[in-house]
């Protein structure tokens, strides 16, 4: 039996994200279940590709400003991904935003240190400041 789009349960940051963000993880999890089967790696792929064009704010998903590779997992080789290769940032759109907005972020959740921390340090405490 075919499940539809209705039928996918959400993770919570996106029940509580736009109907565009929950549409393009719903319709690319049933994609990548046919394909792969249900399990990790259809989740994984709807996660990528939802990632592509969402970023992780507080506890919801948004559209970033321009689509594209959010870390450095998602910028480099597919295969390098798999194998658990490259720094990821829980979500949040390291590569799209400047160290500043980031900064700015970071100051509003209250992370300590983050005046000496570079751009890619601010980016991974705040995925990790907004797991749930």
């Amino acid at each position: 039996m075919k499940k539809s789009r209705a039928a996918v349960d959400l993770p919570a940051t996106l029940e509580r994200s736009s109907p565009k963000a929950q549409r393009t993880y719903a319709k690319t999890l049933l994609s990548a279940e046919q394909q792969y089967g249900p399990g990790e790696r259809a989740s994984r792929t709807a996660f990528a590709t939802l990632k592509r064009g969402f970023e992780k704010v507080d506890d919801r998903w948004v559209a970033k400003r321009r689509k594209g590779p959010s870390d450095p997992r998602s910028a480099g080789p597919r295969s390098a991904a798999r194998r658990n290769r490259g720094e990821t940032y829980g979500g949040v759109d390291g590569i799209g935003h400047t160290r500043a907005e980031l900064y700015r972020r970071a100051a509003a959740l209250g992370i300590r240190g983050r005046s000496t921390m570079r751009k890619a340090e601010l980016a991974k405490a705040i995925g990790d400041q907004q797991k749930p």
